[in-house]
């Protein structure tokens, strides 16, 4: 048994210790070598349009040059991107990259608030948005960097009739287009033909450089962005591919892509790796509209899927959902929050597939651990450190604890971040002077290296696979002039794994429940609402009058 590494004796036939993280010096280079390789072969699908290897190729070459020839961006400037999935996210994410430019992903359910601090803090000085969400950067943009605005239709690359009737029906059918006004703003298909005017972008993109600042939350709740390299994600996808490679065929696989791409693990899982493979990327708009998506489903050979526990969840309980045709389907990759065994189960009972489990953080581009693809049915596990993956636990004084023992899990590996964005400190308070990163979750090793995740050291709360952080809540809440002192937890929920819970002292005896939860989705993003609101004459504290949290949340026990 390796002692040091004992995971490496339980690694499925033909998966590698070591990865070559130095076989490609960029994401950009991935892409070209999949683009060389599976030029005809579709590799995105969206709304009944598909875009082969070389459409992405001509369209995300024109957006490089756009940025590059007509904006005048330098190496390393920010481009912030603010869309669901849609044919525009890879044609500009790809752009981007191959302009030596740095990506910004932000969800597009953000307030005006969350939004302008993330460009704030990254500096981007242009952002591409759907036009759903126009309204949202009209009102983000003052005091921020952001010199061009890039508007786009849901319906734009899908072609004529189709693209128009789409766009109409979204704006004045369905009503989801609010107006917007932003003067200076180009149409993304404008941009595209402004770019074919240019000369083709030339830049050589270092390993080290920047791909994406991917935003995460951290315990202040103040959102930073990790540093993700070429070299990280470049890392993440040589070791996800020789995890996964030994299950999938290149250039034959449809990878369902339901989970958005500005959320780390679609964006590597999907995104990238499945590109690197020659996938097709099946990109589902809206997930949450649970009917719509299983019909989707039943039009579609699909031989793979990610999703969370939820996105699972919701799934087998859609009628309809007896009718798919789940015979090609032979990889199922669970992760951004814990999946549930009743929902494993459920899901091989009903698809024949199982539900392999991985764990990741943003910080680690994202995957640290992932099952081995062959297991037969769930097993409870995050599974074993990837090829060129160290883990191990860890207790307050930073002393590795033996194989049972319950501590702080922590992982080290060419796949974990640069850092923080600008925030030295912070970067301090999670990467240890020995290389480690310090996730947060408490976590216990079996004697084969298979890792258990036992409990959040953070207060965090995770809805749905997306953190949320108590105190951006409580922030939030204490502006309104009712509110004396609030607490915000994390209670157990059915559906979302977890739900947000705020708990408030009041200095108005008139405030309402339904006054907080009105000025939580006014200021909030719709995962982060407070679905249950109580109030108290006072919260437990330490004798310094530290609210006690975890108090709160054992009270609360499951709802």
């Amino acid at each position: 048994m390796s002692s040091e590494r004992p995971w490496l004796d339980q690694y499925p036939a033909g998966v590698p210790a070591e990865i070559d993280v130095d076989e490609y010096p960029s994401i950009v280079s991935v892409l070209d070598s999949a683009i060389t390789r599976f030029r005809e072969r579709p590799a995105f699908a969206n709304l009944g349009k598909v875009l082969s290897y070389g459409d992405v190729d001509r369209l995300s070459a024109q957006f490089a040059a756009y940025l590059l020839g007509e904006l005048q961006l330098k190496k390393g400037d920010r481009v912030a991107i603010m869309m669901p999935n849609c044919l525009q996210y890879p044609i500009s994410t790809f752009g981007i990259l191959r302009a030596g430019l740095t990506v910004v992903n932000v969800n597009p359910m953000y307030t005006p608030r969350e939004l302008r601090h993330q460009l704030e803090d990254s500096g981007a000085s242009v952002i591409v948005v759907l036009d759903n969400f126009g309204h949202t950067v009209q009102e983000a943009l003052a005091g921020t960097q952001v010199r061009q605005v890039v508007t786009t239709g849901l319906g734009d690359m899908l072609g004529f009739p189709k693209g128009a009737i789409v766009n109409f029906v979204l704006r004045h059918v369905k009503k989801m287009v609010p107006d917007y006004d932003l003067p200076g703003a180009i149409r993304f298909r404008d941009a595209l033909v402004l770019g074919q005017l240019q000369k083709p972008a030339q830049v050589s993109i270092d390993p080290g450089d920047i791909a994406f600042l991917q935003y995460t939350g951290g315990t202040t709740g103040v959102a930073k962005g990790a540093m993700l390299t070429h070299r990280n994600l470049v890392a993440n996808m040589q070791q996800a591919a020789a995890w996964v490679g030994v299950a999938v065929r290149p250039g034959e696989e449809i990878i369902v892509t339901a989970l958005p791409l500005y959320h780390i693990f679609s964006l590597t899982a999907n995104g990238l790796v499945f590109t690197k493979f020659g996938g097709l990327n099946y990109l589902i708009t809206n997930p949450r509209d649970m009917p719509g998506f299983v019909k989707e489903l039943s039009k579609l050979p699909f031989t793979a899927i990610t999703g969370v526990n939820t996105l699972f969840n919701g799934l087998l309980h859609t009628p309809g959902i007896e009718k798919v045709d789940f015979s090609h389907l032979h990889l199922t990759l669970g992760g951004g929050m814990a999946v549930q065994r009743a929902v494993a189960e459920r899901w091989k009972q009903v698809t024949g597939c199982t539900l392999v489990e991985a764990y990741g953080l943003t910080e680690t581009s994202p995957a640290a651990c992932i099952n081995p693809m062959d297991i037969a049915e769930y097993n409870g596990s995050i599974g074993l450190p990837v090829p060129s993956t160290d883990a191990c636990v860890k207790d307050e004084e930073g002393r590795q604890l033996a194989v049972g023992e319950i501590g702080e899990l922590c992982i080290k590996g060419p796949q974990v971040m640069k850092g923080y964005w600008n925030r030295p400190d912070e970067t301090a308070n999670v990467i240890d002077a020995e290389g480690w990163l310090h996730t947060g979750d408490m976590a216990r090793m079996d004697e084969n290296g298979f890792f258990y995740i036992v409990d959040r050291k953070k207060d965090m709360i995770l809805v749905s696979g997306f953190n949320v952080y108590p105190n951006e809540i409580e922030d939030v809440i204490a502006l309104m002039p009712g509110v004396l002192e609030v607490a915000a937890v994390g209670v157990p929920d059915d559906k979302s794994g977890e739900a947000v819970k705020v708990v408030i002292v009041k200095k108005d005896p008139a405030l309402t429940v339904e006054q907080v939860k009105a000025h939580a989705r006014e200021n909030l993003t719709g995962y982060k609402h407070p679905k249950y609101v109580e109030f108290r004459s006072e919260l437990p504290k330490t004798n310094v009058g530290k609210i006690l949290r975890r108090e709160l949340r054992e009270e609360a026990g499951p709802q």
